[in-house]
């Protein structure tokens, strides 16, 4: 039917219609049909082709139903039916209409070619990212991971059950029992203690401890709590990091809200992190740590069937990873004895990061405490042995070492604290050193993963980054050499040079330009060693970049991490080795053109950021 003027002015209203230009929204405008759907009517349902229209609603409502259960409710000038559309897939849902409903109605072809424009870009994509995951887990499940996406206060169910430290084990168990809880906490004073359902059985039925003891003989002290305002996804992290199940939620005056449970945070089918967790801390010998490290991989596919973001996925990834390197540590030197100087194991790169994925390899380091002389014989002997063993315990538990030897079993990243430090500094002074930019780059991404966690380390020597003016350009324009490729013609991805590749590595080219100019934003703004996305945000917050700059290179690498995650899952399930290349052709033009309007979106930020150094030398 004709434009009717009165429809190009609504759609201008909402997303994404409202960032496309004039000639796209006038073609929408010729090809418009209205429909009319009654209360109760049936657009479209579950499980059917992929719908061959885009519907957007101009008066009523329209519920969204899955298995029966109503997810959600769309209203006016919420679009729907995209996601089966642009992917191919069968719908996802059952779209039904609430009330007496007009929709306007896009057919699948012109619809598709509008929205995959760069001005629908991050509005379509990042619809499709929610869809998927909402409607690939079901609605229980959703309403339980919804927890993850807010703040930790939003999970506490109950008030906490309070006792001091007199009170015996027989009334604290009592008191936990009238009350329903699983865990009490212990008033300290100045801090507090917790008791749960598992020290109970484990303190105080197997080791025959009488109930007449006070609570504080069997309680954890201090106890580690975390804040209100935490994100519940981050608190997982912790608790599966930590290994526990349990922790108290405090204001920001630090009194006691609640306690919060692994299962008030996470959808049943995570809870394999947790048991995988477990086997690893309880393995005895490398032989019982490999075996439960071969669990970690069919946990990855199970998470990602079950709707975890890719970002998610990696940071439970990264952790278990952390979790096998302490203990393949402590087996190690279970058997070698007694280390002759304190000392850190160093995740380098993206276990650093919490950003691993299958296909990543684990780069390491060491650094030890104590005397200023560096290369003591029987001090290097331990280390590069130590190293080396658990270096290959780690391979046999499936992770390949990095292939540029950016390793703790190459003596060039085992070296006493003050030896890094000294190194460190001298890259602040005179970043034009051999190697310096890339070493940097190694060592701001460095996270202690066991050992001594609690004194400065490497990467805090860079926080001071700012005062190094000089060290941050080059840094800058290092981060700017990745580039990724400017498009796809006749099925090849075309580099900078202007050659084609039937293959494209979505690491090296999609996202290594972002973590690279992340990591330079990041020292900028005073950030070391952190998520790609949380250095992003510390960029945009402190105008080392625009906010709409950084969130372009957030929506880029949430993407590309998504994708990676699809490709490497897939490859999982046939049985072969991931890895980061995937064939052009494999790809749906639908793909290929949001791939391609992502690097675009990438090589305008950089090519912004290389106008800002120009102007400012």
């Amino acid at each position: 039917m004709a434009a009717i003027p009165d429809i190009l002015e609504f759609l201008q209203r909402y997303p994404p219609f409202a960032d496309l230009d004039p000639a796209a929204l006038e073609l929408l405008g010729d090809v418009v049909d209205v429909e009319y759907h009654r209360a109760g009517q049936i657009i479209f349902s579950q499980g059917e082709d992929p719908v061959e229209f885009l519907r957007v609603i101009r008066t009523g409502s329209v519920e969204v139903v899955s298995d029966g259960q109503v997810l959600d409710l769309l209203e006016m000038g919420e679009m729907f039916g995209h996601a089966s559309m642009l992917s191919g897939l069968p719908t996802g849902f059952e779209a039904r209409a609430a009330e007496d409903t007009l929709t306007y109605r896009f057919p699948a072809a012109t619809a598709s070619q509008i929205l995959a424009g760069p001005g629908a870009l991050r509005y379509v994509t990042r619809l499709i990212l929610e869809d998927r995951h909402h409607l690939r887990s079901g609605p229980s499940r959703e309403a339980t991971r919804d927890y993850l996406r807010q703040p930790v206060r939003d999970a506490i169910r109950s008030a906490p059950t309070i006792c001091p430290p007199s009170t015996t084990i027989r009334e604290a168990a009592q008191l936990m029992t009238a009350n329903g809880a699983s865990a009490l906490i212990v008033d300290l004073g100045s801090s507090i203690g917790i008791v749960t359902n598992s020290d109970l059985r484990s303190r105080v039925v197997a080791e025959g401890l009488s109930g007449d003891e006070p609570v504080s003989s069997v309680m954890t002290a201090p106890a580690f709590t975390v804040t209100a305002e935490r994100p519940g996804s981050e608190v997982l992290l912790d608790m599966l990091d930590r290994g526990v199940k349990h922790f108290p939620v405090t204001s920001a005056s630090g009194r006691v809200l609640g306690i919060v449970e692994d299962h008030d945070l996470i959808a049943i089918e995570t809870k394999s992190s947790f048991h995988l967790r477990h086997a690893i801390g309880g393995a005895s010998t490398v032989d019982e740590l490999v075996a439960a490290a071969s669990k970690l991989r069919p946990t990855v596919i199970s998470l990602h069937r079950g709707g975890m973001t890719a970002l998610d996925v990696m940071s439970v990834f990264s952790v278990v990873a952390d979790a096998l390197t302490r203990r393949a540590l402590d087996l190690v030197a279970a058997k070698m004895g007694d280390a002759p100087r304190r000392f850190t194991w160093l995740a380098l790169g993206s276990q650093a990061r919490r950003e691993a994925m299958p296909s990543s390899d684990l780069d390491s380091a060491i650094a030890w405490f104590g005397r200023e002389n560096d290369d003591e014989p029987s001090v290097r002997t331990y280390f590069d042995e130590a190293a080396t063993a658990v270096t290959h315990t780690l391979t046999r538990c499936g992770f390949r070492p990095d292939e540029h030897r950016v390793n703790a079993s190459d003596p060039l990243f085992v070296r006493s604290l003050s030896s890094w430090t000294r190194e460190a500094q001298s890259f602040l002074e005179d970043p034009t050193q051999k190697k310096a930019l890339v070493l940097v780059s190694v060592l701001v991404d460095s996270r202690p993963v066991w050992g001594i966690e609690s004194e400065p380390l490497i990467a805090e020597t860079f926080r001071v980054a700012r005062s190094y003016p000089q060290l941050l350009r080059l840094l800058a324009r290092f981060a700017l050499s990745h580039k990724p490729p400017v498009g796809f013609i006749r099925g090849l991805a075309i580099d900078v040079a202007g050659e084609g590749r039937s293959r494209l590595d979505l690491k090296r080219g999609a996202v290594v330009p972002i973590t690279d100019l992340a990591r330079w934003a990041g020292m900028t703004a005073g950030v070391t060693c952190a998520s790609t996305t949380a250095r992003l945000q510390a960029a945009s917050d402190c105008g080392t970049l625009t906010s709409s700059d950084a969130l372009t290179l957030r929506d880029a690498f949430e993407l590309t991490s998504q994708l990676r995650l699809d490709h490497q899952v897939a490859q999982l399930i046939a049985g072969l080795e991931p890895n980061d290349e995937i064939e052009l052709a494999e790809l749906s033009p639908l793909q290929r053109n949001y791939l391609k309007e992502t690097f675009r979106a990438v090589i305008s930020v950089q090519r912004r950021v290389l106008n800002d150094l120009s102007w400012n030398p």
